[in-house]
């Protein structure tokens, strides 16, 4: 994984007065142009490192081989941690890596850092099937940096309707559900949600926000979400699955789905949520080999009436 690979190097840089392409090749086990592709991305990423030409050169970090990272300024040491926290691709072995180069930081820059490793989360469940442009919105940045320095914004608000309200709020943290991007943020009306794509101005105050100390946004997303998917679809559907069928459940009905233990004949006992009772019939209609409605009798009753109708066309 690259990710894995710049951290490696950037650990390399830190070791050492300076490291070169073909030593971290040899060391990584990559080819040179590899070597050269990744300090080059570092580059650009706003790590402060630099090529040195000619005899003895190499890279180096901007103010030399420290330990201390002293180099850095804080927003690239944000940049960086946030691949250490729980929204990061990166393997277990990369983000413990992180973590313990955040001690490392100069003291001002590390509550800091340790508060971008937990200002993200990322969701990839999309909810339904609405088409949202896949690209960050425009106040992404504004609001993280408010949620890593832990300040109230006053931010403008588009509700589904149209009306716009503006509103101070105490930023919690980031959610990348699918294409969206949520805020999660307390409000004088409790823990609210707000979708990033609707804010209309983002205004940062000097104030602190009030976030508890035991806040995990993890944790908290987990419980909005499920408070919504319920919302959303509010019908329970009780069924038994042949084993070997559950992957396409999962498949067609993610989060959707919840599977349970093995009944007396073999065939998992499963529970699908839907929004009403015929779209759930539709469904299911074609997984009829593999799947069986236990109930509700309702939802039985409407499969029975597609499948008469499926003979009534196709006879």
């Amino acid at each position: 994984m690259r990710t894995d690979r710049l951290v490696a190097i950037l650990l390399m840089l830190q070791r050492r007065e300076k490291v070169t392409a073909a030593e971290v090749s040899r060391e990584l086990e990559v080819s040179e142009r590899t070597a050269r592709r990744d300090l080059d991305a570092l580059s650009m990423a706003g790590v402060p490192v630099y090529s040195v030409q000619g005899r003895g050169g190499g890279w180096r970090l901007v103010g030399g081989a420290r330990t201390d990272l002293s180099g850095l300024t804080a927003s690239e040491a944000r940049a960086l941690f946030l691949v250490a926290g729980p929204a990061s691709a990166a393997t277990p072995a990369v983000k413990a890596a992180l973590r313990k180069l955040v001690h490392a930081l100069p003291e001002t820059f590390r509550e800091q850092a340790e508060a971008a490793a937990s200002s993200l989360v990322m969701d990839p469940q999309r909810w339904g099937s609405s088409r949202v442009e896949n690209r960050p919105p425009r106040f992404l940045d504004e609001l993280q940096d408010a949620v890593i320095r832990g300040v109230q914004v006053r931010l403008g608000y588009v509700d589904g309707k149209g009306a716009e309200t503006q509103r101070t709020v105490h930023p919690l943290g980031i959610v990348a559900k699918g294409p969206s991007w949520y805020l999660v943020s307390n409000t004088e009306t409790g823990r609210r949600t707000f979708r990033i794509d609707r804010v209309s101005f983002v205004d940062p105050t000097d104030d602190p926000a009030d976030r508890p100390e035991d806040f995990d946004l993890a944790a908290s997303w987990r419980e909005i979400a499920d408070e919504i998917d319920r919302k959303r679809t509010p019908l329970e559907l009780q069924a038994l699955c042949t084993p070997h069928a559950i992957g396409i459940l999962r498949i067609g009905f993610g989060s959707r789905l919840k599977v349970g233990g093995p009944a007396p004949d073999g065939r998992i006992e499963v529970v699908i949520r839907g929004h009403d009772e015929y779209t759930l019939a539709g469904e299911l209609a074609g997984l009829i080999e593999w799947v069986e409605v236990t109930g509700p009798a309702s939802v039985r009753d409407h499969l029975a009436s597609i499948g008469d109708a499926l003979v009534e066309r196709y006879r």
